[in-house]
């Protein structure tokens, strides 16, 4: 079929969407991503000339460039309509240097949703390349490819093959360490607490004590309890001050690709690639039958917040008609984006707010629908009133010992008609609906609990809080989080247990180094200001050589004290406590790539290895004979299988127990639920009550 004009985009769901927009004169290509990049092999930076990067065409991409390039000559026009960031400024720079294009000419669209309007509304007014995007891209990606092919040679050297450095990706691993620094510096303390229930005619309610005389009271320990309860002679508290307050709670604002991945983490228990994948989806198209493919949400890789005028008069619209209009803040300006926001993108949002989760439910998978569902609940609740609560502060005195009830009660509700924002203890904030109580009245005391307490030291880092923690620091960029928290997984220089980064003894190690070695590359403040160095070669306030020279001087002279400096280091193998099966040499432990392994110390001459596998102390229910053991799945999920696999094929993701169902005699498994975990059957509905 003839065409007059081409257009490229990233990827073929995207490129299937827009040509059905376009119509016949369009025909719409992907690149299937970057298709020049810096030689994997080598540097490819020329540090003597101005930095001048050698950019290649990526191995693989023969045949799509050459593609390309055919349709390209048919041609009267080609469009570059890479994403609406840096990232896809660059990619459509490169296709305009590979094709011949001409830089000047206004070839570049630009679009924030893929929807028929604004794809449309785009390619009537297309812009030349902005060079300066490119630069910034381009001087991050050398930044990079300077620190990372500088350092890793001299971790493998110096520590072990396959080992890597990466500017971000050692800031997140010196966060995390600095983290369990802390955790093993931590000193418990003993505090104590007392808490009552509280009796007024037949309704209870709970006090906790608060001190003496008016004044709030540690209690240290036992002792300090005793001179607490030594005063309470009687059963009678005399209420003596009831403090009542009308407090208002705003919405949360509209999600940033940082705040997306945070709340994803915690509320549909999504890591951070999953995420982006699923909101990858949503962008690029849904087929919605007789509506056809339509993007559902505006571009996710956004620091923004701003909502544009049609989508807050849509949500306006929609929020009268369905709540009333006292819950609509109606159509007003929205601050337009957080401090350093890279572009002047809109917050992510639904591409229609009428599109509700519920109108999508047989078009949507359920990852899709759980994410989805997020977004526009988010957006929605942004763009209602704030919700009003009573609260309600209550101080019950007897002999000059005090103790303190709170309650609230949503007046309004407000916003959490829709949404109400998550938080990263997991904890839900309930009413708590205190009786009529007036002051001076006597209220019963049923009972008091003394307990014992210590302090907790720090949490290890989630995803939800890691992210947070560096886009508070300013380090890195909404895009970079994802391959970031990968990286060092992979790496092996963090382990996730129950959700939370644990630093192996090789990041450890290499922590140590890049700390030593190379304080600058982990300074928090100065990778910061290096991102506002790179937000400004964007605005046209730095050169990008610049910016790599200030970086790069001081840099090369660590480099050769590292080199001539750093001690080898010896990862010591540990004995493992038994021997070869094929040659009887002892095993010991070493450490790989993806974590520690057994393996025959008569390498190379003999190449035994077996993974270590850890028992729970439970015999395989199928075959009776293995035990069942922990293992991996290739997406690094814990299961639990035989030991006798593949003889016998035993798999459960929940952890089998040592008992039987007292129902059918299948085995019981534990489960993890909210609040803690349930024993039910593997097999008929007996479950017992959940354990804390």
């Amino acid at each position: 079929m003839a065409y007059k004009y081409l257009v490229i985009v990233e990827s073929p769901a995207k490129a299937k969407t827009i040509e059905k927009y376009l119509g016949r004169n369009y025909k719409v290509v992907a690149s299937v991503g970057h298709i020049r990049d810096l030689p994997k092999s080598k540097m490819g930076v020329d540090v003597e000339n101005n930095y001048e990067p050698h950019y290649i065409s990526i191995r693989g991409k023969g045949p799509v460039i050459k593609e390309l390039k055919k349709y390209a000559k048919k041609a009267e026009k080609v469009y570059l309509a890479s994403d609406p960031d840096r990232e896809g400024e660059a990619i459509a720079w490169h296709l305009a240097h590979l094709l011949d294009l001409d830089l000047a000419d206004k070839n570049r669209v630009v679009f924030n949703e893929i929807t028929k309007d604004a794809v449309k509304a785009a390619f009537k007014e297309p812009r030349s390349i902005n060079v300066d995007l490119v630069d910034a891209q381009q001087a991050r990606r050398i930044l990079d490819r300077l620190v990372g092919y500088s350092i890793s040679p001299i971790l493998w050297k110096k520590v072990k093959k396959g080992l890597s450095a990466g500017r971000v990706q050692s800031v997140a691993l010196k966060i995390i360490m600095e983290r369990e620094a802390e955790i093993n510096a931590f000193e418990p303390e003993e505090y104590w607490s007392i808490n009552g229930n509280f009796l007024k005619k037949r309704k209870k309610f709970k006090a906790g004590f608060y001190g003496i005389d008016g004044k709030k009271t540690k209690l240290s320990n036992a002792a300090d309890v005793k001179e607490v309860t030594k005063r309470l002679k009687t059963k009678d508290y005399t209420i003596e001050k009831i403090t009542k307050k009308e407090r208002k709670r705003n919405p949360a604002k509209p999600f940033t690709t940082s705040s997306l991945q945070q709340e994803a983490a915690r509320k549909l228990n999504f890591r951070t690639r999953k995420t982006m994948m699923v909101a990858q989806q949503l962008y690029e198209g849904i087929n919605l039958g007789k509506e056809g493919t339509v993007g559902l949400i505006t571009y996710m890789r956004t620091d923004s917040t701003r909502l544009s005028d049609v989508c807050k008069t849509e949500a306006a619209e929609y929020i009268e008609n369905t709540y009333g209009k006292e819950y609509s803040v109606g159509v007003k300006k929205t601050a337009s984006s957080e401090k350093g926001a890279q572009d002047a993108h809109e917050a992510i949002r639904p591409s229609s707010i009428m599109r509700t989760p519920e109108s999508l439910k047989d078009r949507l998978d359920k990852d899709q629908m759980k994410l989805y569902s997020l977004i526009w609940s988010r957006v929605v609740a942004s763009l209602m009133t704030p919700a009003v609560l009573d609260t309600m502060r209550v101080n019950l005195v007897q002999n000059g010992v005090m103790f303190v009830a709170n309650g609230s009660k949503i007046k309004f509700h407000g916003f959490m008609k829709v949404y109400v924002e998550g938080n990263d203890e997991g904890k839900e904030e309930k009413e708590n609906i205190l009786p009529d109580l007036e002051e001076g009245e006597v209220v019963k005391a049923v009972d008091l609990e003394p307990k014992q307490h210590f302090t907790q030291p720090p949490a290890r880092f989630s995803e939800a809080t890691l992210i947070k923690t560096l886009e508070e620091n300013g380090v890195g960029r909404p895009s970079t989080y994802a391959p970031t928290l990968e990286t060092i997984q992979r790496r092996y220089y963090v382990k996730l247990v129950s959700k939370r980064f644990e630093p192996t003894e090789l990041g450890e190690i290499v922590n140590g180094l890049i700390v030593e070695f190379f304080p600058q590359i982990v300074d928090v403040n100065f990778t910061a200001s290096m991102e506002q160095d790179l937000d400004k070669i964007a605005e046209e306030q730095e050169e990008w050589v610049k910016v790599v020279d200030r970086f790069y001087k001081p840099f090369a002279v660590e480099l050769e004290k590292a080199e001539e400096n750093m001690e080898k280091i010896q990862i010591k193998d540990e004995p493992a406590g038994f021997d070869c099966e094929l040659c009887g040499n002892p095993m010991v432990i070493k450490l790989g790539r993806y974590g520690k392994f057994y393996a025959c110390s008569n390498f190379p001459d003999c190449r035994n290895t077996m993974a270590i596998v850890k028992e729970i102390g439970v015999k395989c229910p199928t075959c009776k004979e293995g035990e069942v053991i922990e293992r991996k799945s290739k997406k690094n999920r814990l299961f639990y299988g035989c030991s006798r696999y593949p003889d016998c094929e035993f798999t459960s993701w929940d952890k089998p127990i040592a008992r039987n169902c007292p129902k059918c005699d299948h085995y019981l498994v534990e489960k993890k639920v909210k609040g803690g975990k349930q024993i039910i059957c593997s097999d008929c509905d007996y479950k017992e009550d959940v354990q804390k």
